[in-house]
């Protein structure tokens, strides 16, 4: 039913319709008014808004303390119900959590019940986690963790246990066998394992898992016949294809560490990485396909290669043929071609045994994106990312071995790690290489829709850009077999939530929006089958990892303080779990401290400097009291505070999307506070549609259209037209190096940059008042 009802200022939804936050005033709405079970609580759908009301003479200035910190969302408001799962008991997390009734005499029925249970019995749950993924190994462990050591002291997780990456995904393990056999069921010599498709579909070739396990004993023959070891380094400079891959599972089949980056990163980036690493090998392809175009790498091969000659460790570049013919390397010091490099095992090389890692040493350095300087290489173990995938695809994502996969990824995005993960599980993964719109954007869909695809992966980037052209993957090709679309890299709008369920996707299809990174490899929020997907936000937390809001206002160094649900504040971990990364590569420990993790690293200033051992993320984020949803906000270090009302870039963005797509193709928000300003003002770039242009009709618009569905404190002072906008090469709009550069700072482009010359427009924004004609009323 319809009524009439007035809500207080705080009365904000997450859904970008709702987003109406005004000064003082109270605004009046038609919302629809749904019981459920549980409560009564009143959604506000996206046509029903009638009027807002705004005092334009209130000062912040004036503002009480209270209603500055007050609550955004409030437990009687709630977003619009999406999806739910239409059998929740088939699902491999339903069944989980019957067996950890049955093993622990429990009643647990419910996904916040079984989130509870796994932090309230932290050993307990992971020993479940580890019993259930059936993974090979050998060893067994007296303890799961020392639960009195603080998430900072980073413990060691089952200690005595051994395993091998690549053993389990070549392999399979029956269940009720001994922790050590090894089986093709599942995983049958002819049963397809990958599927790569280059760039428009314009070639395409499988592996059977029988191929990748003889193609990958071949290449681990000849890595070790060239002294590759446990502990040692091989880097690849890749293509998302099959080759990519033999490399990743030959190296994790010595026990040596893999890092990857993509071909499209310059050569800058790619020496930020490598050289910090000290590898013994790196692979890189000569030649690479983008955009209609083909790329001769031997040039950029030459230029990594003396940028490593400091390197000790370094011994030859293999070259990965990446088209029909080979080319020619003789002019790159020491360069082998990939032929050479096999052969250098024999004619018919004995294949190695697996060799087994302990469950918390190294096996994969992954890299932070290095917008603001050089990139932390993050170290993973390996016992870590496989127990912590097989609790997110396993469970939250219920991936099996029926499942096919499809992520859009480059090898250098965290995201690089779920586009194969479902070897693990005996599923076929397809890999894509290229752009996500040659020959048209109907590529990735047309993919899904011809394999079967049961899984696709993509970024709001690429929904933006369907929604924006107002096209209907559900109506360009028969997506029946697809069950979930996962999607991350940065925040979903309220609005996309809405355009995938009414015009996007089938309404079958589950729509897992995450958020976690490339820092602990998996995830903080993230789907799963047991509540329903509501606009805005992820539906909950990752099982096993304790996540808080704290406050936001506390002072780095000082204890944090959780906020009530319905506030918002910085995304924290007050606990360990397996994932935690080891290290950084290369952060010497200070002269008197012992932890990886100790005051003085770059480790601990990473994510402990902020609150004494606690995790900060660095995500502004709120939990809604009702749904309890975690709705991301933006990053904490790019949250907007102007005259000390705090709030995220997103909320910008989602009012640009939602009424100015038309005119508007991109935009970009950030906070100026120089040491000459006494408080922080807002900008806001917008990167016009081609044939519009920025004028003073539209400036008012835009601030008009931003105090009415947010707050006249949400107001940009200044609005100006960009040429274009910082983004890294997986399409990430970059904001922090915007806002040191309005704040007077110089700064050193990253390699992980797109295009880092974008940056050089802003500079003029330092001194903005010498500006010649600005936008008037900015």
């Amino acid at each position: 039913m319809s009524v009439a009802v007035e809500l207080p200022l705080s009365a904000l939804s997450s859904s970008a319709t709702d987003a109406i936050m005004t000064n003082s005033m109270e605004v009046k709405m038609e919302v629809n008014t749904e019981v459920t079970k549980a409560t009564e609580v009143t959604e506000v759908t996206t046509t029903e808004v009638l009027s807002t009301e705004t005092n334009t003479n209130t000062k912040v200035e004036d503002l009480l303390e209270d209603e500055i910190d007050e609550i955004i969302m409030r437990p009687d408001v709630i977003p619009r119900k999406l999806w739910e799962h239409p059998n929740p008991e088939s699902t491999p997390m339903w069944q989980f959590l019957q067996n950890v009734n049955k093993r622990h005499g429990l009643s647990l029925k419910t996904f916040l019940e079984l989130h509870e249970y796994s932090l309230q019995n932290r050993s307990q749950f992971w020993a479940d986690v580890w019993e259930e993924a059936n993974y090979i190994h050998e060893g067994t462990y007296s303890r799961v963790v020392d639960e009195s050591a603080p998430i900072d002291a980073v413990p060691i997780w089952f200690e005595g246990v051994k395993l091998s990456y690549a053993e389990n995904v070549l392999y399979s393990r029956p269940k009720g066998s001994s922790s050590q056999t090894r089986s093709t069921v599942g995983k049958e010599d002819d049963k397809v394992a990958v599927t790569e498709v280059r760039e428009g579909a314009s070639e395409t070739r499988d592996a059977t898992y029988g191929e990748l396990r003889e193609r990958a004993g071949r290449l681990a023959a000849a890595m070790k016949a060239r002294g590759v070891k446990k502990g040692d380094i091989v880097v690849i400079v890749g293509s998302n294809s099959i080759d990519t891959l033999l490399v990743w599972l030959a190296t994790s089949w010595l026990g040596a560490i893999f890092s990857s980056s993509s071909t499209d990163m310059g050569t800058k980036g790619i020496l930020q990485r490598t050289v910090q690493v000290n590898p013994k090998l790196l692979f890189m392809d000569d030649a690479a396909l983008y955009n209609g175009k083909i790329v001769d790498l031997r040039g950029k091969m030459a230029e990594v290669v003396e940028g490593l000659k400091d390197c000790t460790n370094f011994d030859n570049i293999v070259s990965i043929r990446r088209f029909s013919e080979a080319r020619d390397i003789s002019a790159v010091p020491k360069a082998i071609t990939w032929d050479d490099f096999i052969s250098s095992a024999g004619a018919s090389p004995a294949i190695p045994d697996f060799v087994r890692i302990p469950f918390h040493e190294p096996y994969l350095i992954c890299y932070s994106s290095g917008t603001t300087g050089t990139p932390k290489a993050i170290v993973h173990s390996l016992g870590g990312v496989m127990i912590s995938y097989f609790k997110e695809g396993g469970l939250h994502e219920g991936l099996t071995g029926s499942d096919v996969t499809l992520q859009y990824t480059t090898t250098g995005w965290i995201m690089y790690l779920a586009n194969v993960a479902i070897l693990l599980y005996g599923g076929k993964t397809i890999i894509y290489d290229g752009s996500p719109f040659k020959p048209d954007s109907s590529i990735l869909i047309s993919l899904a829709a011809k394999h079967r695809a049961t899984k696709l992966g993509i970024s709001p980037r690429w929904m933006f850009e369907f929604a924006k052209n107002g096209q209907s993957p559900r109506e360009m090709a028969d997506l029946s077999a697809l069950r979930i679309v996962t999607c991350t890299g940065m925040v979903l709008s309220d609005q996309l939530f809405e355009w995938f369920y009414d015009s996007g996707f089938p309404p079958s299809v589950q729509l897992a929006n995450m958020s976690g990174g490339t820092d602990i490899a998996g995830c903080f929020g993230i789907c799963n089958p047991l509540t329903p997907v509501y606009v805005g936000g992820t539906q909950g937390f990752s099982l096993g990892v304790e996540v808080k809001i704290y406050d936001s206002l506390v002072g780095d160094g000082e204890p944090g303080r959780p906020v009530p649900e319905g506030h918002a504040g910085e995304l924290v971990a007050t606990t360990a779990f397996p994932n935690v990364p080891c290290f950084f590569w290369s952060d010497p420990i200070p002269e008197g401290q012992k932890g990886v993790a100790s005051p003085g690293t770059r480790y601990h200033s990473a994510y402990f400097a902020r609150f004494p051992h606690v995790w900060a993320h660095g995500d502004f984020c709120v939990i809604h009291p009702t749904t309890k949803n975690l709705h991301l906000l933006g990053r904490a270090d790019g949250v907007l505070n102007p005259s000390g009302v705090r709030f995220g870039s997103a909320e910008i963005y989602s009012v640009i999307e939602r009424r100015f797509a038309d005119r508007v193709q991109d935009s970009l928000c950030v906070g100026q506070r120089r040491p000459k300003d006494h408080d922080e003002s807002v900008m806001l770039f917008l990167l016009m549609k081609p044939g519009q242009k920025l004028d003073e009709a539209l400036v008012r618009e835009v601030k008009e259209a931003i105090g009415k569905d947010l707050s006249k404190r949400h107001v940009p002072k200044w609005v100006f037209e960009t040429p274009e906008i910082p983004t890294t090469i997986n399409l990430k709009k970059v904001e922090l190096p915007v806002k040191h550069i309005v704040c007077g700072r110089k700064v050193k482009p990253s390699g992980t940059l797109a295009n880092p010359q974008s940056l050089d427009f802003y500079y003029q924004f330092a001194k903005v008042e010498e500006l010649v004609n600005p936008h008037p009323n900015l």
